[in-house]
């Protein structure tokens, strides 16, 4: 038996994720929407709104689609998952509604509250007045998030107060437009995914990415520069406490609340030295971690996906890591995390050292590639051990040429 799937995505974390669908022999036909110039190697593609679930359902059942998976945040947050559902066609994706623990980050803190989940205090404020008192009382560095989705680039951590209120005049903050107001919290951050099919869920491997667009956590926030797994600072047992403390309590918080979630719960957790705390939640498979986590998955893709999409997760024992080490490093245009410009030529060799080249910020402009957007390219490493896996992935991204472009260079550096 074989069956059709058709992705939604057009970013590295879908190169990433239809690489590995494509490979898995449960997986007939694969298709994508809107797909990028990578993946349409592999993929047939689409040019459609993946936005509009009356779009997004036509072209399912056009193509017969035995299983939608859905990459990124915003068709979820439009209910694109609730349309494919009422239409029987299976979804790996979470509900609108199970999409909240992303899109409110007032929402994710009330359910952690309620199911006893260890998080920064907070303040969820509405006006300039509101936020100042918040910023009095957890004193500095002030931690401001955009309490709606922003793509990674909503929060901003500052000793300078009028810095924080800027972000929040700029955020728009209002009554019905609140900003967070949390306490900082110190230690190392990791992302640890949890495949829920909306009864049972399974812990992939912890990866660690870097969010700020320079070395040494420099400069502004982005979507992310760069990941790698495995993290040799994450014990088994912080595992367990990960899985036993917070994925499981919200889960089922969740489906006490009538949000019962199926897809990934994207757990954004820092070990202090007071224990695992929960920085965010997001409701699909981050990026860049999924570009280093996904090859060393040994499970086949096709079938884990629509195992929690029809609700027989059960059926999968446990999920398998191999013992390879992967570091994922972003290729980004000149000018990123701001508007960059689009339309540079983009030159990369046939012949790589790097195990997986995954496009993100891509097209075809006469048969020739251009960056797209801000971050181009994901280039992935595999080794024996992160050194070397490093090693190969930077003399990799270094012969990739884009006017302007920049990498971080420490990349899992010092770590082992």
């Amino acid at each position: 038996m074989t069956i059709k799937i058709l992705l939604l995505g057009s970013g590295g974390r879908e190169h990433a994720l239809a690489t590995a669908l494509k490979k898995d022999p449960f997986t007939g036909d694969l298709f994508c929407a809107p797909g990028n110039p990578g993946i349409a190697q592999i993929a047939e593609t689409f040019q459609i709104d993946i936005t509009d679930p009356e779009a997004v359902i036509a072209l399912a059942q056009k193509l017969s689609i035995d299983l939608v998976v859905i990459g990124p945040e915003l068709p979820l947050i439009c209910g694109v998952a609730d349309a494919l559902v009422a239409a029987e066609i299976p979804c790996f994706g979470p509900s609108k509604n199970a999409a909240r623990i992303e899109s409110s980050k007032e929402f994710a803190k009330e359910i952690m509250k309620v199911a006893g989940v260890a998080t920064a205090r907070y303040q969820s404020c509405s006006n300039e007045d509101e936020l100042k008192r918040a910023c009095r009382e957890f004193g500095s560095p002030y931690v401001i998030k955009d309490d709606a989705v922003a793509a990674g680039k909503g929060v901003v951590v500052t000793d300078d107060l009028n810095e924080a209120i800027a972000h929040a005049r700029v955020s728009g903050i209002s009554p019905i437009r609140k900003v967070i107001v949390e306490e900082f919290l110190d230690g190392r951050e990791f992302s640890l995914f949890a495949i829920a099919d909306g009864h049972s869920f399974l812990s992939m491997e912890p990866a660690q990415d870097y969010k700020r667009v320079a070395d040494n956590d420099q400069g502004l926030n982005t979507g992310g520069m760069g990941a790698y797994s495995p993290l040799s600072w994450v014990s088994d047992e912080d595992k367990r406490y990960v899985a036993e403390k917070v994925i499981e309590p919200v889960l089922h918080e969740m489906r006490n609340q009538g949000s019962s979630f199926t897809g990934v719960l994207y757990a954004g957790l820092i070990k202090t030295r007071a224990g695992i705390k929960v920085i965010e939640f997001n409701a699909r498979f981050g990026d860049p971690e999924t570009q280093a986590l996904i090859p060393r998955l040994t499970n086949p893709l096709a079938r884990l996906l629509y195992a929690a999409a029809t609700g027989k997760l059960a059926d999968i024992p446990r999920l398998v890591f191999n013992d390879l080490a992967s570091v994922a490093i972003v290729l980004a245009a000149e000018g990123y995390p701001a508007t960059p410009p689009e339309n540079r030529p983009l030159w990369i060799p046939e012949s790589m050292k790097a195990d997986y080249i995954f496009h993100a910020g891509t097209k075809e402009i006469a048969g020739s590639l251009h960056n797209s957007g801000g971050r181009v390219l994901n280039v992935v490493a595999m080794g024996e051990d992160l050194p070397s896996a490093r090693t190969r992935a930077y003399e990799a991204i270094a012969e990739i040429k884009l006017a302007g472009s920049f990498y971080r260079s420490d990349i899992a550096q010092g770590v082992q």
